[in-house]
């Protein structure tokens, strides 16, 4: 969890880039104020569009792709994305025009940190294996960024569940790390995209919640070895008979 300071700092951005907003007209011209440590778009964004700025939305609303589906992240603003942005508007209180607009733009600058990860979520929970990433079956740079998309599907998955904590105890593991543990030998935590939860909600909660957010792999209470934990990964199938899944 991140200090009440962050949250002081978001609201201030936000603030800021409504008074940008004021000055420079950008619902007139079509541009975004420059306002966030960590990325700013710099044009409001609609379908059609192409382009990183639009890659980088892609990244951050990568848990709203609806159920069962995945938002690809291939910088190209179509059908798909513009639902996640509806869902997204929706899931904030937002006008739900589909547009990634200030006010959408905002609402982002609210919840990234610095470093780009969302406000509730950091590297550190999810590798607590080496600091360098290094070791698994991807690049470390692979890892890190499949870390990144988890942590804003988690985020999604959090607003949609009350904004309760989501308590991780397991993320990317090095060959040495997961063999230590025990973990199968294709473990997605291999790949930096594998996250293991435990806590509240429940097993069973969290398992069905996780269908909605873009995650491909869940496996949980009823599927050997998982009835004290779930397991969300981006490759795989869904298991968890005591759940109904």
């Amino acid at each position: 969890m991140r200090t009440a300071f962050r949250r002081i700092g978001r609201a201030l951005a936000a603030c800021a880039l409504a008074a940008a907003t004021a000055l420079v007209g950008v619902a007139a011209t079509g541009s975004a104020a420059h306002a966030d440590g960590c990325y700013t778009w710099g044009r409001v964004l609609r379908q059609g569009m192409t382009g990183d700025d639009v890659r980088q939305l892609q990244i951050r609303l990568s848990g709203y792709p609806g159920y069962n589906a995945v938002l690809g992240l291939d910088g190209s603003y179509g059908p798909a994305t513009r639902s996640a942005v509806i869902r997204f508007q929706q899931a904030y209180g937002l006008a739900a025009d589909g547009i990634a607009g200030p006010a959408t733009q905002a609402k982002l600058y609210e919840l990234q940190d610095n470093d780009c990860t969302p406000v509730n979520f950091s590297y550190a929970e999810l590798n607590r294996c080496n600091s360098t990433w290094s070791g698994g079956a991807v690049s470390a740079s692979t890892a890190r960024f499949n870390a990144l998309v988890s942590m804003w599907k988690l985020q999604a998955m959090r607003k949609a569940l009350g904004s309760v904590s989501i308590n991780i105890s397991s993320g990317f593991r090095s060959y040495s790390c997961n063999s230590a543990v025990g973990g199968a030998s294709n473990s997605r935590h291999l790949y930096g995209d594998g996250v293991d939860l435990v806590g509240s909600p429940s097993f069973c909660r969290l398992a069905q919640q996780a269908r909605y957010h873009g995650f491909r792999n869940i496996l949980g209470p009823g599927y050997p070895g998982h009835n004290d934990h779930v397991h969300l990964g981006a490759v795989g199938g869904w298991s968890a008979p005591s759940c109904g899944i």
